[in-house]
């Protein structure tokens, strides 16, 4: 264990870098606190002073002048010490907001940078909660924690020295409870953040639930599943709620002892001070500034225990936070060297195992797409037909064999030029909250016109749905493109992908949702854009029976090649699914 929370201590060292970044404006911070508390320790000083003067007698002509004068001057304390309060919180709690904002803009960096294989195996709801939750935590260590920590250090080495001036025994004695005051609220403290990190827990629980119910609420509502839905999510609220119920329950003893602790120093100072005082070692304004010295230790010393826990919540966020930031991306761009693709791949005894599962998706597979050919590649669910795109647009590396882009291994090209030449739909389309209009210009690297939008849109046989809206291109769609069918969506992916203009379109099972009348005009328009090379996967024979080649995949292995006619005559696995689809068509 002790173990474990040096090893998150360390991964506070991690922000080192954003104290050096903004070490002025700390360094100016850390001037104002001790400004600040040396006005404030001035403030009983003088209190203690003008105690003693009204003891020794003040004659009666000079009372209002002199009771002018002391509030004069203690609202000039005041105003001084309040002065460098808000200088102080100025320049550490502006200085962690500026640190939490470059900190969250680092991690949604991170995220942009990371791969497939990360999105894989990470939910969206955990990955959120990191990027809001564990940030304000580590911003509360950043800003009241470092603020407290100093200001407790500055306070107690002003206040211990003026204390032990006046008399060392009743320093001692008075400042007995408040180490065991820290002591007691450290152990409240650690309580809390034990608690805090399961309350912390659950909520990324409850996030991700709420996120995955939410864009598949269409799901839940068609198979009617509202109230186990609506019981899981009730269920992981009521644990929420249940240790935060704990977790308030432990914070109720933090004010208790406070005050308990601070109830006997300042019976102790009384008590002890008037033995002094009795036999003259004191005065009776040297008791009343201990009062009031120990009441402003008070809350420093008690803020120790609020600050260990701070301190440990940022610890452990910081290290949910490194987790990814120290992940690196296995796909790198490995040359700037400017790239234009010319139309042909081949794929060289390639082999794919996905490392999270165990399953070899792609065995030794081998094909070539040569320049203005079109390329189908047709089998059954989980045969590896995706995975292949996955693997040409190097989302993920081959374990062996070799991916060539115009003779050049894949490795060895510019990806981010080869990305900007291709255009991908997706088999699961991805809609935009936003217009019709930016989803289509999403995919171009530059501001579409309005006729490059009608073209695009008529190609993919979407132009006439969208005319049928209100607002036409400035329609605004819901989450993922709710309001509109499955296949306007699919037709709306194409055209984004159109709009590039790319040298490569792959089209991933992306008319899945259109009829068979629909699909054959999309394709026509595709046969007749000016594109290199083009590849589509489909189960459906109707979308790739005009490729001047298919491959039919089966667990990986490419067990069939040709045209369509070739294969039907072929009578292999390609007829077998062609006479199947027919018979369902009942053609």
């Amino acid at each position: 264990m002790a173990k474990i929370g040096n090893y998150r201590m360390k991964s506070l060292s991690y922000l080192n870098k954003y104290f050096f970044k903004y070490k002025w404006r700390f360094l100016l911070g850390v001037l104002f606190i001790i400004g600040q508390n040396f006005f404030k320790v001035k403030m009983p000083d003088f209190t203690g002073d003008v105690i003693d003067e009204l003891v020794d007698g003040v004659s009666s002509e000079n009372v209002v002048s002199y009771a002018i004068n002391v509030g004069l001057i203690y609202v000039g304390l005041s105003l001084a010490a309040g002065l460098f309060l808000f200088l102080q919180r100025q320049t550490i709690i502006v200085m962690s907001r500026f640190i939490e904002f470059d900190l969250k803009n680092e991690i949604y960096h991170q995220y942009q940078e990371l791969g497939y294989t990360f999105y894989k195996k990470n939910s969206t709801g955990d990955l959120m909660n990191r990027i809001s939750e564990d940030v304000t935590k580590v911003r509360m260590y950043l800003g009241p924690s470092l603020m407290y920590s100093i200001n407790l250090v500055v306070l107690t080495v002003l206040v211990v020295k003026n204390m032990i001036q006046i008399n060392g025994y009743l320093t001692i004695f008075v400042l007995i409870p408040l180490p065991i005051m820290s002591f007691l609220i450290y152990r409240v403290s650690s309580k809390m953040n034990k608690l805090s990190t399961k309350v912390q827990e659950e909520q990324s629980y409850m996030s991700t639930l709420a996120q995955e119910y939410f864009s598949g609420i269409r799901v839940v509502k068609a198979y009617g599943r509202d109230n186990e839905v609506s019981g899981k999510f009730d269920s992981s609220a009521e644990r929420y709620k249940n240790k935060n119920m704990r977790l308030v329950l432990v914070n109720a003893l933090f004010m208790p002892t406070i005050f308990m602790l601070i109830g006997l120093s300042t019976l102790l100072c009384i008590y002890l001070g008037g033995l002094f005082y009795g036999n003259g070692d004191i005065t009776l304004g040297n008791i009343l500034m201990y009062i009031i010295y120990v009441n402003l230790l008070t809350w420093p010393f008690a803020s120790i225990g609020w600050v260990t826990s701070l301190v440990q919540r940022a610890s452990a966020s910081q290290t949910r936070i490194n987790e990814f930031l120290n992940e690196h991306n296995e796909i790198q761009n490995n040359t700037n060297e400017p790239f234009k693709f010319n139309g042909e791949i081949e794929f060289k005894n390639v082999t794919f195992t996905y490392k999270t599962s165990g399953i070899e998706a792609i065995k030794d597979l081998s094909f070539k797409i040569r320049r203005g050919e079109t390329l189908g590649i047709v089998g059954r669910t989980g045969s590896g037909k995706s995975t292949i795109l996955a693997l040409l647009m190097r989302q993920i590396e081959p374990d062996s064999g070799l991916i060539l882009i115009d003779g050049v291994p894949l490795k060895e090209i510019n990806l981010e030029d080869f990305r900007l030449s291709t255009g991908i739909v997706p088999q699961d389309v991805f809609l935009f909250s936003d217009t019709i209009r930016n989803n289509i210009a999403f995919g171009s690297a530059q501001e579409p016109t309005d006729d490059e939008l009608i073209d695009v849109a008529k190609k993919a046989h979407v132009y006439n749905n969208i005319l049928e809206f209100e607002n036409k291109f400035d329609t605004l769609l819901g989450e993922r493109g709710v309001n509109l069918s499955g296949g306007q969506k699919q037709r709306v992916s194409i055209a984004r992908a159109l709009i590039r203009k790319p040298s490569l379109l792959l089209l991933d099972d992306c008319l899945s949702a259109v009829d068979t009348e629909t699909e054959e005009i999309i394709l026509g328009h595709l046969r007749d854009s000016q594109m290199e090379s083009s590849v589509i996967v489909s189960h459906r024979i109707s979308s790739i029976r005009h490729a001047q080649r298919v491959i039919v995949i089966d667990a990986g292995t490419k067990i069939e090649e040709g045209s369509h006619d070739e294969l039907i005559k072929l009578k292999g696995r390609y007829a077998e699914i062609y006479r199947k689809q027919l018979d369902e068509l009942g053609e």
